[in-house]
């Protein structure tokens, strides 16, 4: 039986090996953007299937042209997707599945991180991961295939031709033993995405290779015996892995003195592109000093206060608010310009961004609608983008839509800093540490004084140095004064 079956294959194949036959004719479905709603019309790329039958426990390849094994099952590639508004493309930061799982509709496949947030991609369907694409620290272009689901039910992915069905059934198909067997016939080798590489770069097909490891998984060690039987040289390949130091002479201290090429990743490559627009724009610069001892007072009498353990007072809420406040006399500078059109946008809310620096990069969160927030909920909201931030799950809502920033660099050291524009934001403003210094009271005596810097760069394309003193005049006056600033608040 099973004899005969191969043969009834073998004689269907050929016929599509032949040069006077030519392969059957497929149909691949329209992308519609609207139609998501009924599972005939999901949209999806499909790529050629490659037939390929066990005989004897060895993988034998019969035909490379696009062919259904099954009108019920098929490969559908699943791309990247357009994580926000500008955004083409994004790092692959790690996958949740490797080749050979299963996977359920909107179960996790893979974590990407773009210029602005970090993102989750899920599953359309219900299927086995049958190709991963890319690797760990991989920029994907929007539209990339991230990975090759092998589903059931594929007539929506693949339409086959009548001309086809007419000559699979003159010519006996082979016999389906079930979806599980159906899918697995379209996975093809299952391996890692490194052992993929090596097999790529030694030039073997890593498909033609009997793998030695779990569910037959191709492991490095399969690629490397299979190119020694074909008599591939592999000396470049593993001296890659395991350099060899010839010689007592050469000292292995000098190795740590090699020059490194470190590629930007995520909000490192983000901040290249902004930085270098911010470049573009004229800036001006203003300094000023403020007077913190009321703002110290302050937070001592919160934390003294404090009934919620969860909460930690610090200083840059009462700023982040007084500077709420002052905006509200000064809208020009919580505004953005247009280019285009050479028209200012005053910004209706104060969502204001705080620059973190975290292990990923320098990332800017905005707490939104700061003209309507307590203090108390400015703490709170501070605390849980902080807490996003440092674990790199900030959400494109997060990081978007600030309309002026606040740059601490007094939290890490320093008196002041220089700070260039986060566009298309008009100003940015450095807070330098709060030291004790000695001032002269108009009296001639010497006192002590908390003291802190602020450099505000602003866009002189929009604002000049008169706007900008006189704002700059009126956030001082709520920090050294909070009774004006409490007297004011909504």
């Amino acid at each position: 039986m099973i004899a005969r079956r191969i043969w009834r294959s073998y004689r269907l194949l050929r016929q599509f090996s032949s040069s006077s036959v030519r392969a059957p004719s497929f149909r691949v479905p329209e992308y519609h953007s609207q139609s998501l709603a009924s599972p005939a019309s999901r949209p999806f790329l499909v790529q050629s299937l490659t037939l390929m039958k066990w005989c004897g426990g060895s993988r034998s390849w019969f035909s490379n042209e696009a062919m259904a094994i099954d009108s019920n099952a098929g490969l559908i590639d699943v791309p990247l997707a357009q994580t926000g508004e500008g955004i083409a493309e994004c790092e692959l930061l790690k996958w949740f599945v490797k080749e050979g799982d299963s996977v359920e509709e909107f179960q996790p496949l893979c974590e990407v991180q773009s210029d602005k947030a970090t993102i989750e991609i899920t599953s359309r369907f219900k299927g086995k991961v049958a190709l991963i694409s890319h690797s760990p620290g991989d920029i994907i272009k929007v539209g990339e295939t991230l990975v090759r689901l092998a589903v059931e039910d594929a007539q929506d992915a693949l339409l086959v031709t009548s001309e086809c069905l007419v000559t699979s059934e003159g010519s006996g198909n082979v016999e389906p033993n079930g979806s599980k067997q159906k899918i697995d016939s379209l996975v093809g080798a299952l391996s890692t995405p490194a052992v993929r590489d090596l097999a790529k770069d030694l030039g073997i097909d890593i498909n033609v290779i009997i793998g030695s490891g779990k569910d037959g998984r191709v492991l490095k060690e399969d690629v490397l015996r299979f190119s020694d039987q074909k008599g591939i040289v592999t000396d470049s390949v593993s001296s890659v892995n395991n350099p060899v130091i010839g010689g007592g002479a050469v000292s292995t201290i000098t190795s740590d003195f090699e020059d490194k090429i470190v590629p930007l990743r995520g909000f490192n490559r983000a901040m290249v592109k902004s930085m270098t627009m911010a470049t573009k724009v004229p800036h001006f610069h203003f300094v000023e000093e403020i007077n913190c001892d009321a703002l110290v007072e302050l937070k001592h009498f919160f934390k003294e206060n404090n009934t919620d353990s969860t909460i930690k007072h610090t200083f840059l809420p009462t700023l982040i608010k007084s500077l709420s406040m002052a905006l509200s006399k000064y809208p020009s500078v919580n505004s953005c310009f247009n280019e285009d059109s050479v028209e200012i946008i005053l910004k209706g809310s104060h969502n204001i961004g705080v620059a973190m620096a975290t292990e990923h990069g320098l990332v800017v969160p905005n707490i939104k609608n700061v003209q309507s927030l307590s203090l108390l909920e400015i703490t709170k909201e501070l605390s849980r983008l902080q807490h996003l931030a440092t674990n790199n799950k900030l959400s494109p809502e997060d990081v978007t839509g600030g309309t002026i920033t606040l740059s601490n660099i007094g939290a890490i050291g320093g008196k002041f800093g220089s700070p260039l524009l986060n566009l298309p934001e008009v100003a940015i403003i450095a807070l330098g540490r709060i030291e004790k210094v000695p001032k002269f009271s108009k009296d001639g005596t010497v006192y002590p004084a908390s003291i802190m810097m602020v450099n505000i760069a602003a866009d002189h394309r929009v604002l000049d140095g008169a706007t900008v003193a006189r704002f700059c005049c009126q956030w001082k006056e709520y920090i050294e004064k909070p009774e004006l600033l409490m007297l004011q608040m909504r």
